[in-house]
């Protein structure tokens, strides 16, 4: 798939956001429009080693992530697969920049696939990464209001626990 990459400003410093990015728990607060049956795969969802699997709407295959990588409170970076049976490669890189004013940021994500098999490859040409864009760029606007708003985000819980 093509390389996605959305930016956003957010009106609060870069480490809330920073925090909000490194919990897994959080994440359907600002995804849920495009991602369905989201479960996290550890006890603790924050940091490195944190894991989720969630089904995508508009591809309707499961797709699992995992934080690989956090440099405070500038980057998150992710790996995880999907597609048929897991075969799909993909990342996803969340970069805070700091933003005009002291309290801001500047958010860019940055999500792509890397299919390695010719099937896979051949699914991808067709499939189209406008519709996925739109919903990473939603999902950045929600993310700017859940921050914003200094609400307290919906956690999702392993197996009722919590």
């Amino acid at each position: 798939m093509n390389l996605i990459s959305v930016t956003a400003t957010i009106d609060v410093p870069r480490e809330r956001v920073y925090e909000l990015l490194c919990d897994l728990s959080v994440r359907p607060a600002f995804c849920d429009h495009f991602v369905d049956d989201y479960r996290l795969e550890r006890l603790d969802p924050v940091g490195v080693g944190a894991a989720a699997r969630f089904r995508l709407d508009r591809a309707g295959g499961w797709m699992e992530t995992v934080i690989e990588e956090v440099v405070p409170p500038h980057m998150v970076r992710e790996r995880g697969r999907g597609g048929r049976l897991n075969r799909v490669p993909a990342s996803t890189v969340w970069e805070l920049a700091p933003g005009s004013s002291p309290a801001s940021c500047e958010l860019t994500l940055t999500f792509w696939t890397e299919p390695s098999s010719p099937v896979d490859r051949v699914k991808e040409a067709f499939r189209r990464s406008r519709p996925l864009r739109r919903d990473w760029a939603r999902a950045l606007d929600r993310l700017r209001e859940l921050c914003e708003s200094e609400r307290r985000p919906e956690r999702v819980a392993v197996a009722g626990i919590g």
